[in-house]
């Protein structure tokens, strides 16, 4: 019944890719100011408008500033210039994410790596599920991205209000293939919790082979989980 629970629960679930909301076309070109130049990449204009004195935190109707929109299309020299700058890299938009989410979920290292550089937090609460960027690369199968940001020491086991950890995720909401097989690899090989139950008590060994998901249930076994 718990493992029957879960699996509906999982289906219910929003992908992170989806509850972030990217500029639309619309949005983008009728930005202006600061907004208009991230979304060029222009870094001359980015740095004119900022020594006279533009507003380098202004948002948009959706909270999303110069830097966010410069991350979501992955415009690497505007997000560092307005980085140097002085724009706040571990500022939330509208829906909770900052850029090192908006990064994560992406799949973007390069962007993620200037994130971080740049000030970004790993360890911050971001979205609606109190979640981090470690638990959305996991849910996304995003193993490069794991790696990267447990590196920088992002929270191994925070449980998000699914009461899901990062490993949980790359369980059920992955689909057992390479990609999510390597994110619990490395999750577990950086020392993550492999018995931290989920909400219905069931454990990550538990969800695996409810899943028929042999190659993780190794990993999972050999590191002694229950």
């Amino acid at each position: 019944m718990y493992i029957l629970a879960g699996l509906c629960l999982a289906l219910l679930i929003t992908s992170p890719a989806s509850a972030q909301v990217a500029p639309t076309e619309a949005e983008l070109r009728a930005y202006g100011g600061l907004h208009a130049a991230a979304v060029r990449g222009d870094v001359v204009d980015i740095e004119k408008r900022v020594a006279a004195g533009e507003n380098k935190e202004v948002t948009d109707a959706r909270g999303r500033t110069p830097l966010h929109v410069a991350v979501y299309q992955k415009r690497y020299d505007a997000a560092r210039v307005l980085i140097r700058l002085g724009a706040d890299p571990n500022k939330l938009e509208i829906d909770r994410y900052d850029i090192v989410t908006i990064a994560a979920v992406a799949n973007d290292v390069p962007m993620l790596k200037i994130a971080l550089e740049g000030g970004g937090n790993p360890a911050a609460v971001t979205s609606r599920y109190d979640g981090t960027a470690l638990i959305a690369a996991a849910h996304l199968g995003h193993a490069d991205v794991v790696r990267m940001l447990i590196a920088a020491g992002a929270p191994l086991d925070h449980v998000n209000n699914l009461k899901w950890t990062a490993l949980i995720e790359s369980i059920v909401l992955g689909d057992g293939g390479n990609n999510h097989t390597e994110t619990l690899r490395a999750l577990v090989g950086a020392g993550a919790s492999v018995n931290i139950a989920d909400g219905q008590g069931s454990t990550p060994l538990d969800l695996a082979r409810s899943r028929g998901y042999r190659e993780m249930v190794g990993i999972l076994e050999k590191s002694g989980a229950k």
